[in-house]
């Protein structure tokens, strides 16, 4: 009788431990995000935030390490100042011209062509039309370092791609092929 008894008891238990369990979700979550992670959308609106839309990564007015802001602004009237009295900071030294050939090469070549003349391979499959060959162009090297800086018409910036050193010396080294053309 004494084992039926513990029989009876053992079975009681068992059952009343595995009837209260539920396989669908944790008894204890000891760390519920680690179970249920939230996962957010790429510039989706959400509460982590301040202002409630997006994280601001880079505070207003702040500028990147090495970089020095163009004094003249993105406009037609900062354009013809550059032009009549923007100068390169770089000396005859720093203007190397093999540096800049093979920056022009990898940037302006495509469609300005190897010589300036508006004759790149873009140009020469009709992609683009009517871009301008230096000769016929009344410029100078600090118009080409606001162009190139900036972009003009068709011609984006390329700010992001060149540094200012390595523009200046694009600028230097377009002068050279248009005193060549």
């Amino acid at each position: 009788m004494k084992s039926l008894s513990k029989i009876i008891i053992v079975l009681g238990l068992a059952t009343l431990v595995t009837s209260c369990s539920d396989k669908n979700s944790p008894n204890y979550q000891y760390f519920p995000d680690m179970y249920e992670a939230v996962g957010y959308e790429t510039y989706a609106e959400s509460n982590a935030f301040a202002n409630g839309k997006e994280a601001q990564l880079v505070p207003d007015g702040a500028i990147k390490r090495g970089f020095t802001p163009d004094e003249y602004p993105n406009t037609n009237e900062g354009y013809l100042m550059a032009k009549a009295n923007s100068k390169s900071p770089l000396d005859s030294l720093a203007k190397n011209s093999d540096k800049g050939a093979q920056l022009y090469g990898i940037y302006c070549a495509i469609c300005h062509g190897e010589k300036g003349d508006g004759q790149g391979k873009l140009v020469k499959r009709e992609k683009f039309l009517g871009i301008p060959n230096y000769a016929d162009r009344d410029i100078t090297e600090g118009s080409v370092f606001h162009v190139v800086t900036y972009g003009l018409n068709a011609m984006g910036s390329h700010a992001n791609q060149l540094t200012q050193e390595e523009r200046w010396m694009v600028a230097s080294y377009v002068m050279k092929l248009k005193s060549e053309l």
